[in-house]
């Protein structure tokens, strides 16, 4: 598989099928192999080859549909193209497989998870054949979210295995049949029928495990004791004794805990749920402790001995004196309770609770405000997690105390304007829980961090609940209940958007049309989903809806919205506008009431939206909860969980294209590019950058995205795939030297030098080469060739190279670098000059330094740095000849496969040689008769530079036309002046070649060059400068004589020649095939294509037919 699609070894292949790819109307019969990262098809039938790659992040829709033309086929669309599969042997398992893994991809794109296979899977007993580790791993993994989503039980919980059984239900004195869940720490049971019972038994609390005698009517009976005096019976088990071992083996190995008993607690709040009066405060409690204090001081840890909060939560202690507690509402609430603990009675209290279709009715009808708290921590799981981490909260928040980032900053901007109308939230007590709460939380999912709407729904969590519970509330919230909710982009509320949407199109269509014309779903379901309902209906109805979500889950929030639509149906139809559709939504759920409700009301703060005198028509909420049940009951949870997945696909690529577009966006201003082209570039970077994650190895490339960035720094790139994307992409091909020339731009475009680029820079880079004119595309060559671009270690002879640099300063200079910031480095030199003299002259010269003119002229400095100044070739340093033969060496390589490769050799020849030339007579001008040493090693930096400025000046300023003549006149003056410049030569390079005539530069007219037919292959060098492994056998080296082998291996560079850009410059004016080899333009959309076809490795074979191409 890997060799026929062209994956690299770590790519891993989890199943492959029999199927036909329908190719039009033909049907091509093949193999579906599905990996961690892609779906591959091949097909080879009657001499046609069919080949298809497509990566699981580029697929935006899976679908499994019954038509016509594709009898039950399975659609896999992508932004490109529609692909259809049918024919499968068993087509339900194939798409489930499918779901997984595009779901992986998709999560990888969210939150930059990559694959692991999971180490902690138990081993099949007997080897399956047929199925790879990575099936049965995906396998599993699909049975623990589901065992997790059905039980509510922590995310690390891992599901052994499961058996038929029955339970013996005392209430109704019956065997129900159903199925036992065993796993790390939990016993489950679920009835056949959906409601009739659910029952969790946690280990750690189990006490007793018995096998009572078989009969034929119970055949292997199981009893199981807990510590709340509750026993469960089980009957017909197939594995009963491998059952009580495992239980044996949790109990031998879990010392008794010194955590307080659960009994006692909630015996506690038993007690605690018949008294009216608020019962003081612990001292210890962290509620009781001053605001400021609390951050200073280790909270109180929730260990046996001390009186757990449970039953403190805010409401209680600001609970106003309401006559309503001894009215009717007082009654029906202590009603309420009576019915709880009748219910708690027949089925049991606490996690082993049995849950049955009584316990929802029980829910709907509202929980008394004193069991609240303890419900939704049962009915949530997220009892389970607090048990089994005591003091892990108040460790939380001892860590995070004094520390601050982006989301403390953001907890405290909102912590006045939760709930502000409660009066607990009006004073500084729940003001500092809230705080603890949040803080503490973002601490622990840095990922998420903190979003709006956390706050609403903590604070309502808080009136409940004391600091802990409220805090593992918000933790089954945030992480299990309703997952990616409240993350940066708010992706899990898109998603149940998206469902949301789906649902009305099937429940109330004639409503959906017009709701889509208005774009009001989109605009309510957001404000509805992240809060609960809490931001946008009275405080007293809205806690209801938390009732029934913490019993439900996201199933009861979807099908009350969809009640509240089909109650305001008539009116949203008659709408013009989506104000007018928002304003009758508004005003219905603003008088939405709880009439049952004990606490006094609390004002609703969201608009009371009225409409002429009519005066607002009261909506119950039970009546609401009544109707949702009886048009919408019928929702199930596992479909939603599909049409999640479904909508998770559509919702993620979306955003992934909004992102593509906000970078285009961003960097098309700057760039020559194109909007088109700069997409297809991000998709190709983008891809490169996902590769790195799932076939990178050691490179950890995703710890290299941070999701707080913006969406232009969240993908980079490092130099090894840089170089990869270079080589498919550059207009500038140099064969065996293109690695060379991509480490180098890499250099040049990482300006913070930490070894990776984002977009914007990968696309400057690219731009330089592709738009522009010649002096442009020059500019860019010319700068791959100076530092930082230019390594030293690259060059031949390093130790002259780095003398070099520390001698001339300007080589130095970054290539980014304007004029201004030289200026500035000169300007705070002189500076320091002055400061050094005015602290001679005394005191008082210093004092007077310190003008206002000071900070004055550093603003205007501040100002003239923030103008866009254009880069003019006066800002580029001067080019040493070993850098000038790098770029010759480049040049070389560039033109090797050329359609014109003979005329371009035939230019650069020339002007190569006449380079050479310039820059030996501009040496002549700066080696003047020999002064002291101390003068020459004072002016080193300076003479060569100023003294070459003339030849320079003069050059630059000469047309295209005069260049010959100018260089036909120079050669004559370098030939009268040979015998003098040897000498010098000999002094300043210590030649050790041995020749004592002549110069190691053979001069060569212009004629000769054009008329020599060699110079096809001509290599533009100097003395000494390259090895011969470097070029061509057959490479003539201009300037250099032929027969002298020591000239041309022991010499060393001169260090005292150099050359300018504008020099380079119109020497290259001077030659046609080099003005049309840098001015022709190049098609990236096709290098692109290309691009993509040899990551795919396509077969080139004649009857090879490309079917599709994705991105």
């Amino acid at each position: 598989m890997r060799k026929q699609f062209g994956m690299p070894e770590v790519e891993k292949l989890v199943n492959y099928y029999s199927c036909s790819y329908w190719k039009g109307r033909v049907p091509r019969q093949g193999w579906l192999y599905l990996t961690v990262n892609h779906l591959c098809f091949y097909s080879f039938l009657l001499g046609k080859e069919v080949t298809l790659v497509i990566q699981w992040v580029d697929v935006t829709q899976l679908e499994k549909n019954a038509t016509l033309l594709f009898p039950e086929c399975i659609k896999v669309s992508t932004r490109d193209s529609e692909l259809y599969f049918s024919m499968f042997l068993n087509i339900n398992e194939t798409f489930k497989l499918m779901e997984q893994l595009a779901n992986i991809a998709m999560r990888q794109l969210l939150d930059n998870e990559s694959f692991l296979q999971d180490k902690s899977l138990p081993k099949p007993r007997r080897p399956l054949k047929n199925i790879s580790a990575l099936k049965r791993d995906l396998d599993a993994r699909a049975k623990n979210e589901c065992y997790r989503a059905t039980f509510r039980l922590p995310k690390d919980e891992c599901l052994d295995g499961h058996t038929d059984c029955t339970l013996w239900t005392p209430f109704n004195k019956m065997h129900i049949p159903g199925q036992m869940f065993v796993s790390n720490n939990y016993i489950c049971f679920a009835s056949r029928a959906e409601e009739a019972c659910h029952l969790i038994i946690p280990l750690r609390e189990v006490t007793i495990v018995e096998k009572a005698d078989s009969s034929s009517v119970l055949p292997s009976p199981l009893s199981i004791s807990t510590k709340s005096k509750m026993t469960f019976f089980f009957a017909n088990l197939k594995d009963r004794d491998f059952l009580v071992q495992r239980i044996s083996d949790f109990l031998q190995r879990t010392p008794s805990k010194k955590s307080c008993s659960i009994d006692r607690e909630w015996k506690w709040n038993v007690a605690d749920a018949s008294s009216e009066e608020v019962p003081e405060l612990p001292s210890s409690s962290p509620l009781a402790v001053s605001p400021t204090s609390a951050l200073s001081h280790r909270p109180i840890s929730f260990c046996a001995g001390q009186v757990p909060t449970a039953s403190q939560g805010l409401l209680k202690l600001f609970r106003r004196n309401s006559e309503e507690l001894s009215g009717p509402k007082g009654a029906k609430e202590k009603m309420k309770e009576e019915s709880w603990n009748i219910h708690f009675f027949e089925y049991g209290r606490g996690m082993c609770m049995y849950r049955t279709a009584k316990t929802r009715e029980l829910v709907q009808k509202g929980i008394p405000e004193n069991l609240r708290g303890e419900l939704w921590l049962l009915f949530s799981g997220a009892w389970n997690e607090m048990v089994t981490h005591p003091g892990y909260y108040a460790d939380l928040v001892e860590k995070s105390m004094g520390r601050y980032n982006l989301a403390t900053e953001e907890i405290e901007r909102d912590l006045h304007r939760s709930m502000p109308e409660h009066p607990a939230f009006q004073n500084e007590l729940g003001i500092a829980a809230l705080r603890r709460v949040l803080t503490a939380y973002a601490f622990r999912n840095p990922t998420i961090g903190y979003c709006q709407a956390m706050n609403i729904v903590t604070s309502v969590l808080l009136l409940y609940c004391n600091e802990e519970e409220a805090f593992w509330l918000l933790v089954a919230l945030c992480e299990r209940m309703l997952p990616d909710y409240y993350n940066t982009r708010v992706v899990g509320a898109l998603v149940d958007q998206g469902i949301f949407e789906e649902l009305t199109r099937e429940y109330l269509p004639q409503l959906s049309e017009k709701m889509q014309d208005l774009g009001v779903i989109s605009t309510i379901s957001l404000s509805w989903f992240l809060t609960l309902f809490l931001s946008v209906m009275p405080f007293e109805s809205a806690v209801v809806i938390v009732d029934c979500f913490f019993y439900e889950g996201i199933k009861f929030i979807l099908q009350v919205s969809l009640a509240i639509l089909d109650a305001n149906m008539e009116k949203l139809l008659q709408c013009c506008d989506e104000g007018e559709a928002m304003t009758i939504l508004g005003r219905y759920l603003d008088n939405v009431v709880n009439r049952q409700s004990v606490s006094p009301p609390i004002p609703h703060l969201h608009a009371l939206l009225t409409s002429g005198d009519d005066p607002p028509l009261e909506i119950d909420i039970f009546e609401l909860i009544k109707t949702s049940y009886e048009k919408f009951g019928n929702l199930k949870a596992d479909d939603i969980e599909q049409m999640r997945f479904k909508q998770r696909l559509k919702v993620i690529q979306s955003l992934e294209d909004t992102a593509k577009k906000s970078v285009v966006r961003a960097v098309s201003g700057d760039i020559g590019f194109t909007m088109e082209e700069l997409e297809e570039l991000y998709v190709v970077f983008k891809a490169k950058y996902l590769m790195s994650c799932y076939w990178g190895n050691n490179r950890a490339a995703a710890a290299r995205r941070d999701q707080s960035l913006p969406y232009l720094e969240q993908y980079r790139i490092d130099m090894e795939q840089f170089k990869e994307l270079f080589s498919s992409l550059t207009p500038w091909a140099c064969g065996a030297h293109t690695p060379v020339l991509a480490g180098r731009l890499f250099r040049l475009l990482d300006e913070n030098r930490d070894s990776l680029i984002n977009f914007k820079e990968f696309v400057t880079g690219m731009s330089g080469m592709y738009h522009g004119d010649l002096t442009e595309k020059l500019k860019v060559l010319y700068k791959l060739h100076l530092p930082p671009a230019l390594n030293p270690e690259e060059t031949e002879s390093a130790l002259e190279a780095t003398s070099y640099f520390t001698e001339d300063v300007t080589t130095e200079v970054s290539p980014f670098v304007s004029e201004l910031d030289i200026c500035l480095h000169c300007e705070s030199q002189e500076t320091q000059e002055d400061k050094g003299r005015r602290n001679e002259n005394g005191p008082e010269k210093e004092e007077k330094g310190t003008s206002p003119q000071d900070y004055r002229y550093y603003l205007r400095m501040w100002a003239k740095e923030k103008e866009n100044k254009k880069e003019t070739i006066k800002d580029l340093p001067k080019m040493s000849q070993e850098q000038f033969i790098e770029l010759c060496k480049t040049l070389y390589n560039m033109f090797s496969e050329d359609p014109v490769e003979q005329e371009l050799y035939h230019a650069i020849a020339t002007v190569a040689s006449l380079l050479l030339r310039i820059g030996e007579v501009g040496k002549k001008f700066s080696n003047r008769p020999m002064r002291k040493s101390e003068d020459c090693k004072a002016n080193s930096g300076q003479d060569p530079v100023s003294e070459e400025e003339s030849p320079t000046s003069e050059q630059s300023q000469n047309s295209a036309v005069e260049q010959q003549p100018q260089a036909d006149h120079e050669d004559k003056a370098s030939a009268d002046a040979q015998p003098e410049k040897t000498q010098q030569e000999n002094q300043t390079l210590g030649d050790g070649s041995g020749e004592g005539q002549g110069s190691p530069l053979q001069l060569l007219s212009d004629d000769e060059t054009k008329d020599d037919m060699s110079m096809s292959s001509y290599s533009m060098v100097s003395t000494g400068s390259l090895q011969c492994e470097d070029i061509a056998d057959d490479t003539v080296l201009v300037g250099c004589e032929g027969s002298s082998a020591a000239a041309r291996y022991g010499s060393t560079i001169d260090t005292d020649w150099s050359i300018s850009f504008e020099q380079i410059l119109a020497s290259m004016l001077t030659e046609t095939a080099l003005v049309n080899y840098f001015e022709k333009k190049v098609n990236i959309l096709q290098k692109i294509k290309d691009q993509k076809k040899v990551e795919r490795q396509f077969s080139s074979s004649s009857d090879y037919e490309l079917s599709s191409v994705s991105g």
